[in-house]
């Protein structure tokens, strides 16, 4: 019985033709901008990049979120797309993917810049970006009940217990 794939770009893609397409496309200088991975920096070339991504699986990780996300411009899913792998996502039958998203040095660092603020707003205001339509993770539950005091246990009336102030 054949089993029925995912609808995902990165099937059967081997990771030199990946990092070919993308170096093909933007060049090792926009890849080490966007990715920040020293394998595109220094002394940049194929084969040392490949053995890097093959070692290293955050970056491979890294690596193909950005083909699926920039260079293929897939839909980003739901938060429990996120917590898989990027190889194992899947996307609704139907989507194709989009022309490459054109980037530049200068549009990166502006990206990078607005990133940043965001989050030092984000800080400042002490808010988290809520998670799903209806109804946020529980661990902004337990943060906001925290705070106000609903997870303490009421003090102690006892004169014995020095602790139950």
């Amino acid at each position: 019985m054949i089993e029925q794939q995912q609808n995902n770009p990165l099937h059967g893609l081997g990771l030199e033709t990946m990092v070919t397409e993308l170096v093909d496309f933007y060049d090792w200088k926009i890849l080490y901008a966007a990715l920040r991975l020293e394998c595109f920096n220094t002394n940049p070339n194929m084969a040392a990049c490949l053995k890097f991504l093959k070692k290293t699986e955050w970056a491979r990780e890294r690596v193909e979120s950005f083909y699926l996300y920039r260079f293929k411009r897939m839909p980003k899913g739901d938060a429990a797309q996120f917590e898989l792998k990027p190889r194992e996502r899947g996307f609704a039958d139907g989507i194709v993917p989009r022309k490459p998203q054109e980037l530049t040095i200068e549009l990166i660092a502006e990206m990078r810049a607005k990133a940043t603020a965001d989050y030092e707003a984000m800080k400042q205001n002490k808010t988290r970006p809520q998670y799903g339509k209806d109804k946020p993770r529980a661990q902004d539950a337990y943060a906001q009940n925290k705070r106000s005091g609903h997870n303490r246990p009421a003090p102690s009336q006892d004169p014995s217990n020095p602790w139950g102030k």
